[in-house]
């Protein structure tokens, strides 16, 4: 299993990848063995750790952590099945020609994530109804989702006389300075893109928006749960469970090919009602009424 950050970051997708192996008939340590390699979110590792596993013929490999680990994977292991995450639409970006039938050695899950930044930064305007000024923070390493992902917002905050202001982070020094910019130049509020290195920093990024009371909307409940204002998009433990089958069902002889790419159907908005009290923000009925979960 490749993963381009550390393990304290994706401990809970772990949890369900294992569970769905599990409902798969295969449990670590008694008749499969999970080999793990962490890239410590320095990315130019990755096609090093991806060598490593091929080297050592592994049954199947999980790229997970963004589109460049997939494609590393699918350079490298050309004869070795390979189950992916994907934010993005995995045929636009080339990684298998259908839906319905990969054919190769790739499957995956496709989370949406990236399709989901103009509703993530909507929910952010709604929040915010007089904000002037976005901030929008994104991960310069992953070029092939920040690209669509800033274009689609830019249009977004256009229609709704918004000016965006793109900020870049890959490491925590860059993290620190964008939220003291954004406190300097008062902007209202921020859009954090869905990123592997910007999920692993997000007790940093969620403790720099409450020490600046800066509003943010983020990809997933990873970061409302430990204080996040407001997220929306897929549920990642149960894109990773569905990993985790796959993965079963090709050791047990199914070709990655002829198995469909699963696209999933979970998404949810979690509101941390805490973090809007202390923001002073007030939540409208109607989000409230259309929230999967409020965090009390």
């Amino acid at each position: 299993m490749l993963i381009p950050g550390r393990l304290k970051a994706v401990g809970n997708r772990l949890r369900g990848f294992r569970q769905g192996l599990e409902q798969a008939g295969f449990i670590d340590g008694q008749n499969v063995a999970i080999e793990y390699r962490w890239g410590e979110n320095q990315m130019d590792r990755v096609p090093d750790l991806v060598a490593d596993l091929v080297h050592r013929q592994v049954d199947v490999i999980v790229a997970s952590g963004g589109t460049p680990v997939t494609f590393a994977a699918k350079s490298a292991a050309t004869k070795i099945p390979v189950v992916f995450l994907a934010a993005q639409d995995p045929v636009k970006l080339g990684l298998v020609s259908s839906l319905a039938r990969p054919e190769g050695n790739l499957t995956g899950i496709n989370f949406f994530n990236t399709e989901l930044a103009v509703k993530q930064f909507e929910l952010l305007h709604e929040m915010l109804p007089g904000a002037a000024r976005i901030a929008v923070l994104v991960d310069p390493a992953d070029q092939t989702n920040t690209e669509p992902v800033v274009r689609e917002i830019e249009a977004a905050a256009r229609a709704n006389s918004v000016n965006t202001e793109i900020f870049k982070a890959n490491n925590s020094r860059e993290i620190d300075a964008t939220f003291e910019a954004i406190a300097r130049e008062h902007l209202n509020g921020i859009f954090v893109e869905q990123s592997p290195f910007l999920n692993a920093r997000r007790v940093q990024i969620v403790q720099s928006a409450a020490r600046y009371a800066i509003p943010a909307v983020y990809s997933g409940r990873e970061f409302t749960e430990i204080g996040g204002l407001i997220s929306y998009g897929s549920d990642i433990a149960e894109a990773y469970r569905q990993v985790g089958t796959y993965c079963g069902l090709i050791l047990k002889g199914a070709k990655p090919g002829e198995l469909p790419i699963v696209q999933s159907t979970k998404l949810e908005i979690v509101i941390n009602a805490q973090t809007a009290r202390m923001l002073k923000l007030p939540v409208s009925p109607q989000l409230l009424a259309r929230a999967d979960e409020v965090i009390e």
